[in-house]
C-alpha cells in the first residue's frame, strides 16, 4: 500500500455539546474521542504518520489528558482561523514523504478501518476520493417565504476521511482561502480536480450534540456484541 499521511482536525470548541470540555476531548468508551480517533487510523495504516491539528490553547490540555490513555504515536500541529488554515498547518507539519493525504474529522471516531483502507485503495486509482451516503429524510430548499422540494436522490451528505493524491492536496492548498471551501473536496475541485465520490457509512457519524454522543455509545455497545 501506498505511504499515506493522516492530519486529524481538532479544532472544534464545542459549543454545540454544551460542555465546558471541547468535544473532541469527551470521552467515549472510556476514552477519549480524540484518542479513538488517532488509534483507528493507527490500527488501519500503521506506517502511517498522523498529525492532529489542534487550537493553540488547546495543545497543552491535550497533551495532560493524552499522558492517560494507550494512544498511537503523533505530533501536533497548531490550527488557524479557519478549517481551510488549520488543514494547511497539518499539511507543513507532516515530516515524512507521503504518496497520498487522508484529512479527517476528530469528531469522527466511528469511521471503520475497512472505510479507511478502502479509500486509501481507491485514491491510488482516482486521486481523490471522498466518502458520501444518501439522505433519507425529505428535502427542501427555502425560497424567499416559501419552499420548494428537493429530490434527495440528487443529494449525497458528505463524510470524511478525505483521500488525496499528496501533490493535489499540497497545490490546491496554495490558493487563497475562499468562504465557499467547506471541506478538502471544495478546495480540490476550486484547484480544478475531479472528485470521486465513494460509498461512506452510516455509523460513521459527526459528534456534534449530546444526542449525537448518546447514538454513538450505542454504536459502541452494538459492535463490542457482535464480536463477542
Amino acid at each position: 500500500m501506498a505511504k499515506v499521511g493522516v492530519i486529524i482536525v481538532a479544532g472544534g470548541a464545542g459549543q454545540r455539546m454544551g460542555a465546558s470540555l471541547p468535544k473532541q476531548f469527551m470521552l467515549l468508551g472510556n476514552q477519549p474521542i480524540l484518542a479513538r480517533t488517532i488509534n483507528t487510523f493507527h490500527e488501519a495504516l500503521p506506517k502511517a504518520e498522523i498529525v492532529v491539528v489542534l487550537p493553540k490553547e488547546h495543545v497543552a490540555l491535550w497533551e495532560n489528558l493524552a499522558a492517560r490513555f494507550d494512544i498511537a504515536p503523533h505530533h501536533i500541529a497548531q490550527g488557524g482561523a479557519e478549517r481551510f488554515h488549520s488543514v494547511k498547518s497539518g499539511i507543513e507539519a507532516l515530516q515524512g514523504e507521503c504518496d497520498y493525504i487522508a484529512v479527517h474529522d476528530a469528531v469522527r471516531p466511528l469511521a471503520s478501518k475497512k472505510l479507511i483502507i478502502k479509500l486509501v485503495l481507491q485514491a491510488e486509482q482516482h486521486d481523490a476520493v471522498i466518502p458520501t451516503v444518501g439522505a433519507t429524510d425529505s428535502l427542501r430548499r427555502v425560497v424567499g417565504d416559501s419552499s420548494e422540494i428537493i429530490n434527495r436522490n440528487d443529494i449525497r451528505l458528505v463524510q470524511t476521511p478525505q483521500l488525496f493524491k499528496s501533490e493535489i492536496l499540497r497545490e490546491a492548498y496554495r490558493q487563497e482561502y475562499q468562504p465557499q471551501f467547506t471541506d478538502d473536496a471544495s478546495v480540490v475541485e476550486c484547484a480544478g480536480y475531479k472528485v470521486m465520490l465513494s460509498e461512506g457509512e452510516r455509523e460513521n457519524i459527526k459528534i456534534t450534540t449530546p444526542v449525537d454522543l448518546t447514538i454513538a455509545e450505542a454504536i459502541l455497545n452494538q459492535r463490542d456484541a457482535e464480536e463477542l
